[in-house]
């Protein structure tokens, strides 16, 4: 009765191979994986690694670039009953060693060119590009993409747990060290099921993956999912602007799934305003908060483009709650409501529901939650109270059931004893032209506890700017203009510049580095 009611993450890709087997999967650079190739190939894959001498529930680190032997690695991890930590692949030296000590990955799967970053105790296995890599073992891959026939396909996974551990998603550590979320089978398969209906996944869309395969967002919210469907998959090695540019023009890709920055970066892109971008159907944002002011100028500029929110964190899936293209009008700032999965509402610092309208910590309940911290019981204990999880951001629902996300709990500023939520800051100036980028901080202050402090990214002045065109902005113009949209204690008592924001993979602002670095100052 278990392989009959399989549920696991593989049995998603296989479920489509077998259901459209000549259709095109997956293209990457020069390849391109029918359903039926890459399920056969997952396959082959899975027994290398049982070959190697590795048991159910043992731990394989993923340390790559993506590509399509990444997504391959994965899925082979799944059907040999393996654990999967995929890893930041700009971490190194303690920062590696911490997730891959912690983890206790027995492998790591990596790029050649990032080999001689691993330890040299731990045993790796090349993913591409060379001819001891897992492509190379599991044969050569095709160069196209015929039109077969699927037959029948041999799948030996030593189990079909749903319960089974098949990944540990690390948290971004914005505010901790990272924390490996136990995540099952099931739990996974629950969250494709939410993504697929919250946000309209068609196996008529062309999907183009742009953000790393080791970001949850990208792999569980739309790579795995749009799998799911039976759609066609562009992976592309980053989001490059022109290169976004090119394949929205020639058809080749209609949906795009990208954080604040990079939406950002499109915007500002000065092809931005002249590419014909009209086959963009679909745009999917998240990872952190999106700016309105930037969200209104995307949208002006490409007002028949469906715009969707996607918000959530890595231990549930990691989507919790979406914003659909009809409820951004009069709600650009809210998150959305829970998907089909999630079970959210809003509770003070002694776990009781507040009022609508009211601010407080958003909890989850739902079969999408990981199983907990690996090898960390205070902090599972910690997050999972009450028979809910804890997110740790500040939100407020409003009466019909959306949630608007005011800040991380540990950013939120006390300010003279008054809270003050750092993201109206942000938007705030966000409306200033000469603003690229910002975020806003508490800093120590003996008279008001903690100052509010925002940390800016110029970017040139342009003509007809207020003040002399060509100078840049300086602290007291900002100062005036937030005053101009905000109450007097929320406007910052101080503006510092910097040529960059510290980020975390997915593009969160590692807003504690920020507050380590000004401190003293």
């Amino acid at each position: 009765m278990t392989a009959a009611r399989s549920n696991t993450v593989d049995g998603v890709l296989r479920r489509s191979a077998r259901r459209v087997p000549g259709r095109t999967a997956v293209r990457y650079a020069d390849r391109a994986w029918t359903y039926r190739a890459l399920d056969e190939a997952v396959t082959a894959a899975a027994r290398v690694l049982r070959g190697l001498g590795l048991a159910p529930g043992d731990r394989v680190a993923a340390y790559g670039r993506n590509s399509d032997a990444y997504l391959i690695g994965f899925l082979a991890c799944s059907r040999a009953g393996l654990v999967h930590v995929p890893v930041n692949h700009a971490l190194t030296g303690e920062d590696l060693r911490y997730v891959l000590d912690q983890s206790g990955s027995s492998l790591v799967l990596t790029d050649p060119a990032f080999a001689t970053r691993l330890p040299a105790d731990l045993p790796a296995l090349p993913l591409r590009d060379a001819p001891d890599g897992l492509l190379a073992r599991i044969a050569e891959p095709p160069r196209d993409a015929p039109d077969t026939d699927t037959g029948e396909m041999d799948h030996d996974a030593p189990g079909d747990d749903g319960d089974a551990l098949v990944q540990l998603l690390y948290t971004s550590g914005t505010t901790a060290l990272p924390k490996g979320a136990m995540m099952t089978h099931r739990a996974l398969v629950h969250a494709y099921t939410s993504a697929v209906v919250a946000l309209d996944l068609k196996e008529t869309d062309r999907p183009l993956h742009a953000l790393p395969l080791y970001h949850a967002a990208q792999i569980h919210v739309f790579l795995m999912p749009y799998l799911a469907v039976g759609a066609e998959n562009t992976l592309v090695d980053g989001p490059d602007a022109g290169q976004l540019f090119s394949l929205v023009e020639t058809g080749r890709v209609d949906s795009l799934f990208a954080p604040p920055t990079v939406w950002i970066g499109l915007a500002r892109h000065p092809d931005f305003a002249v590419r014909d971008l009209r086959g963009l159907r679909k745009a999917y944002y998240g990872a952190s908060i999106m700016p309105v002011p930037v969200l209104e100028h995307l949208r002006a500029r490409l007002p028949g483009l469906a715009f969707y929110n996607c918000f959530g964190q890595s231990e549930i899936g990691p989507l919790a709650t979406v914003l659909g293209p009809g409820d951004h009008a009069g709600r650009m700032d809210s998150c959305g409501r829970p998907v089909l999965f999630v079970e959210a509402k809003v509770v003070d610092e002694d776990g009781r529901e507040v009022p609508d309208g009211e601010r407080g910590e958003i909890v989850y309940r739902s079969p999408q939650l990981c199983s907990g911290y690996w090898d960390k019981p205070q902090e599972t204990a910690e997050a999972f109270r009450d028979g809910w999880f804890h997110s740790g951001d500040l939100a407020v629902r409003d009466a019909d059931g959306y949630f608007t996300v005011v800040d991380r709990v540990k950013d939120v500023i006390n300010s003279g004893g008054v809270l003050v939520a750092s993201r109206q800051v942000e938007d705030a100036l966000y409306a200033h032209p000469q603003v690229a980028e910002v975020a806003v901080i508490g800093l120590p202050d003996e008279r008001w506890i903690e100052a509010v402090t925002a940390v800016v990214v110029r970017t040139p002045a342009p003509d007809g700017a207020d003040g002399p065109a060509g100078e840049p902005v300086g602290e007291r113009e900002l100062i005036d203009a937030a005053r101009a949209r905000l109450a007097g204690f929320k406007v910052p008592k101080r503006v510092l510049f910097v040529d960059a924001l510290p980020r975390n993979a997915s593009g969160k602002i590692l807003k504690r580095e920020l507050r380590a670095r000004f401190a003293a100052r």
